[in-house]
């Protein structure tokens, strides 16, 4: 019998983003329940982000600290007033898979701890006859998205937290102009540690954040109802606890004391003690499969 059988867990990642937890806790023996929490739209306005494409080559490092953010760059620049270089310009990239010149906060490049082979040299040659930016990114989920529009990625962090990446990139602040693309409502902690640091920062809303109103009736079903409760909720951003509250609060309703309240990391768990509730477990690191073996550890040892 899977491990997980007959455990009803909610998941309150946006639909795009929900299906790939969802599968993973089903094949463990798990009733997934997705509810979002969380839907992506558009900016106020892309101005500063189409702003900041037309002149990327102007930028030292391109950050980004989510994948939706890549998504959105990706889209913007393919946009004819937008167009950048990229692997059909003959930009000479990393496959995809393959791992960053520098993985876990060392130097881009360094010789002596870190050697670039001579394919990995011609790349970041090429790229910069391009003058296109290195690129940091807060973990390897952005990683992925990244190197899936062609592009490689050259730094991330040791852990995948802002505090983490912005003491990765301090080597390389002074002086460097860094574009941060990222959500509307995301922390500050990133660009003033760059900006104390001595970088340059822009700063280009990619997406906003929005609560999806039609949840509601969906949480009423499922929390009014003893028997539909779920034995765990999962949480993969400060966005999805803060939102889930408030559309809780909205439909009269409040958690269940003996759910389970799983935290992906740190951020997260600070924003569910800030609302009330103390996490039961956090993620051992800030992934979403660090985050399953949390609930499956957690769960069987509770039989």
């Amino acid at each position: 019998m899977p491990p997980l059988t007959n455990k009803r867990i909610l998941i309150t990642r946006t639909r795009s983003q929900a299906s790939g937890l969802a599968a993973q806790l089903e094949a463990l023996g798990a009733t997934p329940i997705l509810i979002p929490t969380i839907e992506i739209i558009s900016p106020a306005t892309y101005a500063p982000l189409d702003a900041a494409l037309a002149q990327l080559g102007s930028y030292d490092w391109l950050l980004f600290t989510s994948a939706n953010a890549v998504e959105a760059f990706h889209h913007r620049r393919n946009l004819p007033q937008n167009r950048v270089p990229h692997l059909r310009d003959g930009l000479i990239v990393a496959k995809p898979g393959s791992p960053p010149a520098c993985w876990g906060g060392g130097k881009v490049g360094n010789r002596e701890s870190d050697p670039l082979s001579s394919v990995q040299a011609q790349r970041v040659t090429a790229r910069r006859e391009v003058k296109f930016p290195r690129i940091a990114v807060i973990g390897p989920a952005t990683a992925k998205a990244v190197q899936a529009i062609g592009l490689e990625v050259d730094l991330i962090p040791a852990h995948y937290i802002a505090e983490s990446l912005a003491a990765a990139l301090t080597p390389y602040a002074a002086g460097a102009r860094m574009l941060l693309i990222r959500a509307a409502e995301a922390r500050d902690h990133l660009p003033e540690a760059l900006r104390t640091a001595g970088a340059t920062v822009t700063i280009a809303e990619a997406y906003r954040n929005q609560i999806p109103p039609e949840s509601i009736p969906a949480l009423q079903r499922l929390f009014t109802n003893p028997a539909n409760q779920p034995d765990a909720i999962t949480f993969t951003s400060a966005s999805t606890a803060r939102n889930l509250i408030a559309l809780l609060e909205a439909a009269n309703l409040t958690l269940p004391p003996n759910v389970v309240l799983a935290s992906i990391g740190s951020i997260t768990s600070q924003t569910l003690r800030d609302l009330g509730h103390e996490p039961t477990i956090e993620a051992a690191a800030p992934t979403i499969t660090d985050l399953i073996q949390s609930l499956l550890t957690h769960l069987t040892h509770k039989r």
